[in-house]
């Protein structure tokens, strides 16, 4: 589809649209060899474009993806010190994509990637609140530990958000329960159940927010759906 040269220029982050205007007017913008004028289209599907002689890439095609991340990967692109990163699980992805958000090392579950700058910086905003809900399964003292994890607590001298908790089961002297929150401290779930004497042995994000994991496999990824993405671009 034909747009403005400065509205392409501006939108691929060259420089602003009225210092795109003066570009075309010095002639340092061609289009298929030929030298723009003010008020040119393009199509930068179909057309090259130049700007002082370098060619002006077709953007990404924006992709959105959820991987069921396993325990022993670390939310990162790459690791100085050479551990196994979520971009190993990645092959045959569609375009270079990013993590948004984190999960620990020994987490395990939904995590979201995109080549989507804006959307990842809205989602990961501190002032950004989506609920996300986890799986955990505890060793704890008590029949229910929902109570203690409820209750108002403080970790680095602050306040947390009210969090919700469900008792799943409990078997063997092992708690499973849900823990929904809204803040994504660093290990606020972990530093949570330390403060009140909980051994937390097993950690699985399940849902962001109406996004769920359901039964994607263990180290799989999928394609979100149009309307998943409709529904994080709401957010």
């Amino acid at each position: 589809m034909k747009e403005r040269l400065q509205k392409i220029l501006s939108a691929n982050g060259v420089c602003s649209r009225r210092a795109a205007e003066r570009l075309i007017l010095q002639g340092r913008v061609r289009v298929n060899g030929q030298t723009a004028s003010l008020g040119d289209g393009a199509d930068l599907e179909v057309d090259a474009i130049t700007v002082n002689g370098k060619r002006l890439n077709r953007p990404p095609r924006p992709v959105y993806l959820m991987l069921h991340k396993p325990r022993g990967y670390v939310t990162t692109v790459s690791d100085e010190k050479g551990r196994r990163t979520v971009m190993d699980l990645l092959e045959g992805a569609p375009e270079r994509v990013y993590p948004v958000g984190r999960l620990d090392m020994d987490s395990e579950g939904l995590l979201l990637l995109t080549n989507d700058g804006a959307l990842t910086q809205r989602l990961t905003h501190p002032s950004h609140e989506v609920e996300k809900e986890y799986l955990l399964c505890l060793e704890t003292p008590e029949e229910d530990p929902a109570a203690g994890l409820t209750a108002p607590m403080s970790l680095d001298g602050r306040p947390l958000a009210p969090v919700k908790a469900r008792l799943i089961r409990r078997e063997e002297g092992k708690t499973w329960m849900t823990l929904t929150i809204r803040e994504g401290r660093n290990r606020q779930i972990r530093r949570m159940c330390r403060q009140r004497g909980y051994r937390l042995l097993r950690l699985r994000r399940t849902a962001v927010g109406r996004l769920k994991l359901d039964k994607l496999p263990l180290g799989q990824w999928r394609r979100l759906t149009e309307e998943e993405i409709r529904y994080l671009q709401s957010l």
